[in-house]
C-alpha cells in the first residue's frame, strides 16, 4: 500500500484504541558532522550527564574518519552501556564492531544489513513522514523506525515534517519502538513524548548547548522522567 493509498490520521486516534503500557522514553544523541579533538571528552561528559540509551557516530568524513572515532567513542559509550550505532554504513559498522547500524532510504535493505551484521545487531530505519515506509521496515525485519523532522533544524535538514499523531499510531500498531527526530529540545520535547516516542534523538541540542552537554543531557533526563 502506498503513502497516498493510506486514510489520512485522525489526530485523536490513539485515543480510541488502548495502547500497550512501553517502557519510559530513552534519549539517543547523534554525533555532530564534524568532531573535536576533544569530543571524546565531551561524549564522556554528556553520557555522564544522564540516562542515554544509544549513540550515533554520524560523520561528513570519509571511511578511515569513522573507523579511526569509532575506535576513541566505542570505548566512551561501552563503559557507561550506551549502544554505539553508525550510520549509513552497514560495511563500517561490521569493520568497527558497532552495535549496529541506522540506514536511510538510500542506504542498502535491512535484509542485507542483517545478514552482515548478525541477529545481534541493532538496525534502525528513516522512514521520514510515511506510514508506508516504517510498515515497510518492520516487515523487513528492522530493530526501529524513525520519524521526523518533527522541527526545523540545521543539523539534517529535511523536507518531512511529521505530525506527532503518526507516533501514537505507530505505537498504537506495532511494539517495535520508534524514534522522534529534529530540531528536538528540552523544551519542545514533551509532546512528542506524550504521543509515544520510544526514543527521542537530539544532536545540536546537546553539543551546542553553552552550559555543556552534561548539563543538557541532565535536561533532557528532567524531561524524560516527567
Amino acid at each position: 500500500m502506498s503513502e497516498e493509498e493510506l486514510i489520512p490520521l485522525d489526530p485523536g486516534f490513539g485515543e480510541r484504541f488502548a495502547r500497550e503500557k512501553r517502557p519510559p522514553c530513552q534519549l539517543y544523541l547523534i554525533s555532530p558532522p564534524v568532531l573535536g579533538d576533544d569530543f571524546a571528552d565531551t561524549l564522556a561528559a554528556a553520557l555522564d550527564g544522564g540516562p542515554v540509551a544509544a549513540f550515533q557516530l554520524r560523520l561528513k568524513g570519509g571511511d578511515a574518519d569513522v573507523l579511526r572515532w569509532a575506535a576513541a567513542l566505542q570505548p566512551v559509550c561501552a563503559a557507561r552501556d550506551v549502544a554505539f550505532i553508525v550510520n549509513d554504513r552497514a560495511d563500517l559498522a561490521k569493520a568497527c564492531g558497532a552495535d549496529g547500524v541506522h540506514l536511510g532510504q538510500g542506504d542498502g535493505s535491512v535484509a542485507d544489513a542483517r545478514a552482515l551484521l548478525g541477529r545481534e545487531a541493532q538496525i534502525g530505519v528513516t522512514c521520514h513522514a510515511s506510514r508506508h515506509l516504517a510498515m515497510e521496515a518492520a516487515e523487513a525485519g528492522a530493530d526501529y523506525v524513525a520519524f521526523g523532522a518533527f522541527y526545523d533544524t540545521t543539523t539534517k535538514p529535511s523536507e518531512h515534517r511529521p505530525e506527532s499523531s503518526i507516533l501514537t499510531w505507530w505505537t498504537t500498531i506495532s511494539q517495535l519502538p520508534c524514534v522522534a527526530i529534529g530540531g528536538i529540545t528540552a523544551a519542545n520535547a514533551a509532546p512528542l513524548v506524550a504521543a509515544g516516542a520510544d526514543f527521542i534523538a537530539v544532536s545540536n541540542a546537546v553539543w551546542g548547548d553553552p552550559r555543556g552537554a552534561g548539563a543538557a543531557v541532565a535536561e533532557f533526563a528532567a524531561v524524560l522522567a516527567s
